[in-house]
C-alpha cells in the first residue's frame, strides 16, 4: 500500500514547497518511489507537464527532486491570478475558465472528487506521496469548502506536519494558535509541528521547542536552519521576488516588476551568471539608464499590466533605452506588449477591447480561448544554438517583423525581431536554461562552463543534505500512513 504524509503551514511562504522538495530527494535517495502532490495551488509560475498540461512550478521542481516527469495529477487545481479578485482556474492541466474569488469559493467543493481521483492515480505508482498544503492551514473562515488543506486531509485521513516560519517572528504563537482555532477533528490529524528558517544557535530555541510540544501535544521537529541556497531554485510565487538578492555583475538586465508577472523563473539562469546582474524594477522606480538589456517578462493579464507599465512611465524609459542603441527582449506577454496592438475581443483577460502596444515590433496580437501548452525543442535563429523550453500562452501574434524569427520550432518561424535587430520577442519560456543559447545571447559576459541544470540538481541534493542533518528523516517518514 502507498503511504502519504501532508505538509501544511501556518501561513504562506513558510517553506512548505522547499521542505517537500528536499524530502522528495531524500526519499528518492533511499530507493523509494516518491511523488509530490498539491491539491490546489495559486501561482502564476507554472510549468508544462509531460502529459501536455500545466501545474505549479513548485510541483515541477518537486517532481524533479523525486526523479519523476511532472504530471497534471501532481497539481490538479491551479489558480492563476488575473486580477485582484479573480483568477484563471486550471483543472487537471487545462483552462476551465476565469472566476471571481467569490464564485470559486462557492463552487470549489465540487472539485474535490477530481482532486481525490488525481491523488489516487498518482499514488498507484508510488511508495510514498508527499502532499503540500496551500497558504495557511488555519483559515477557519474558508474551511467549509476547503480542498487544499484539512478538507483534503480529512477526506483521505492523512497525517499532517504543521510548519511555522521563525524568520518572520511569532512562531510559537502561530503553531500553538493554529491548534486553538481549527476544528478539533482537524487538529487530531497533526502528528508533529516543525520550525523552519531558523537563524543563529539552535540551542537557544530548545525551550521554545519544549513549549510548542507541551502546548500542542505533538512532537516539535527542528528547528531547520535557513537554507540560503533556496534562491538558486525556481520559486513558487511572487512573494519570493521580495527576497531575491541583487546580482553584482557588470552586465545589467532590468526587468519591470509587473503586478501580474508570470513565469518569472525564466530569470533564474540569468541570475546564476556571475557577471550578470538582474534588477527587478519596482513600480514607481525608473528603469536605470545603465541597463544593458530591458527584459519584459510574461504576464497573466497582458493589457492590464501594459496599462500599469504606461502609468509608471516605463514606456518612456523603454523607448529611451532603445534610442540609445540598446536591446529589448519580450517574453510571452512581454512580447505581446512590444507590438502595435493587443486585442482581446472575447474579454479573456478582462474587459473586451484592444490596447495600443509599445510599437517597437511591427506585429499585432489577438487573444483567443485556445491555450498553447507544449514542451519545445527550438533553434535560436541568430546563433543556431539549441533551446529546450516550452510554450504556454493564449493568442496569435503576426506581422512583418515575424519574418525575422527569433527561433525556429519544428521548421516554423517563432517570435519576431525588429529591422535594427535590437528588439526581440518570443513565446518561448525556459529558454535561458539552455547553456549554449544563454552563452550566445549574452556573449562575452557569460560564464564559460556554467551548467545551469546541473546546478539545480546540486542544490536539490544540498537541500536534502540540509534536512538530513537537521531532522530525523526516518522518524519523519515513519509518520506517513497507508492510504
Amino acid at each position: 500500500m502507498t503511504k502519504a504524509l501532508m505538509v501544511m503551514g501556518t501561513g504562506s511562504d513558510v517553506g512548505k514547497s522547499l521542505i517537500v522538495a528536499g524530502l522528495c530527494r531524500a526519499a528518492r535517495r533511499r530507493g523509494l518511489a516518491v511523488a509530490p502532490f498539491k491539491p490546489q495551488n495559486m501561482s502564476n509560475n507554472a510549468a508544462v507537464t509531460a502529459d501536455g498540461g500545466e501545474i505549479g512550478r513548485a510541483q515541477a521542481l518537486q517532481a524533479r527532486a523525486a526523479g519523476r516527469a511532472p504530471l497534471t495529477a501532481m497539481n490538479p487545481v491551479l489558480l492563476k491570478p488575473e486580477a485582484e479578485t479573480g483568477a484563471q482556474v486550471i483543472l487537471r492541466g487545462r483552462r476551465l475558465g476565469s472566476m471571481s474569488a467569490r464564485s470559486y469559493w462557492q463552487t470549489r467543493q465540487s472539485l474535490l472528487p477530481e482532486v481525490v481521483s488525481a491523488f489516487r492515480e498518482l499514488s498507484a505508482s508510488a511508495d510514498l506521496v508527499l502532499v503540500e498544503g496551500a497558504g495557511s492551514a488555519s483559515e477557519v473562515n474558508l474551511r467549509a469548502s476547503d480542498i487544499a488543506n484539512f478538507g483534503f486531509a480529512r477526506a483521505l485521513d492523512l497525517p499532517v506536519i504543521l510548519v511555522g516560519d521563525i524568520d518572520r517572528g511569532g512562531v510559537i504563537a502561530s503553531l500553538v494558535g493554529s491548534f486553538t482555532v481549527i476544528d478539533p477533528a482537524d487538529a487530531a490529524l497533526i502528528t508533529a509541528t516543525l520550525v523552519n528558517k531558523f537563524r543563529g544557535d539552535p540551542r537557544l530555541f530548545a525551550e521554545g521547542i519544549r513549549v510548542i510540544a507541551e502546548r500542542t501535544g505533538v512532537p516539535c521537529l527542528g528547528p531547520i536552519p535557513y537554507f540560503d541556497a533556496a534562491a538558486r531554485l525556481p520559486a513558487e510565487d511572487s512573494l519570493a521576488l521580495d527576497h531575491l538578492p541583487k546580482g553584482s555583475g557588470r552586465y545589467r538586465i532590468a526587468v519591470p516588476r509587473l503586478p501580474r508577472i508570470a513565469n518569472f523563473d525564466d530569470l533564474d539562469p540569468l541570475r546564476a551568471e556571475p557577471n550578470v546582474g538582474v534588477d527587478l524594477i519596482a513600480p514607481g522606480d525608473p528603469i536605470p539608464q545603465a541597463a544593458d538589456l530591458i527584459l519584459l517578462p510574461g504576464s497573466k493579464a497582458t493589457r492590464a499590466d501594459l496599462a500599469v507599465l504606461r502609468a509608471t512611465g516605463w514606456d518612456i524609459d523603454i523607448r529611451a533605452h532603445h534610442r540609445a542603441g540598446k536591446k529589448v527582449l519580450g517574453l510571452c506577454g512581454g512580447y505581446q506588449m512590444l507590438g502595435r496592438t493587443i486585442a482581446d475581443p472575447l474579454g479573456l483577460e478582462g474587459e473586451p477591447g484592444a490596447s495600443p502596444g509599445l510599437g517597437l515590433l511591427d506585429v499585432h496580437t489577438t487573444l483567443a480561448p485556445a491555450k498553447t501548452l507544449r514542451l519545445e525543442h527550438a533553434t535560436h535563429a541568430a546563433s543556431g544554438t539549441a533551446i529546450a523550453g516550452y510554450h504556454m500562452h493564449m493568442g496569435v501574434t503576426a506581422g512583418p517583423d515575424c519574418s525575422r524569427a527569433f527561433a525556429v520550432v519544428a521548421g516554423e518561424a517563432e517570435g519576431a525581431m525588429s529591422a535594427d535587430g535590437r528588439v526581440m520577442g518570443t513565446y518561448l519560456h525556459g529558454l535561458f536554461a539552455a547553456d549554449p543559447f544563454r552563452r550566445a545571447f549574452l556573449g562575452e559576459v557569460a560564464q564559460p562552463g556554467l551548467d545551469y541544470e546541473a546546478g539545480v540538481d546540486a542544490t536539490l541534493d544540498a537541500l536534502a543534505d540540509h534536512l538530513e542533518h537537521h531532522l530525523d528523516i526516518p522518524t519523519l517518514f515513519a509518520l506517513a500512513r497507508e492510504v
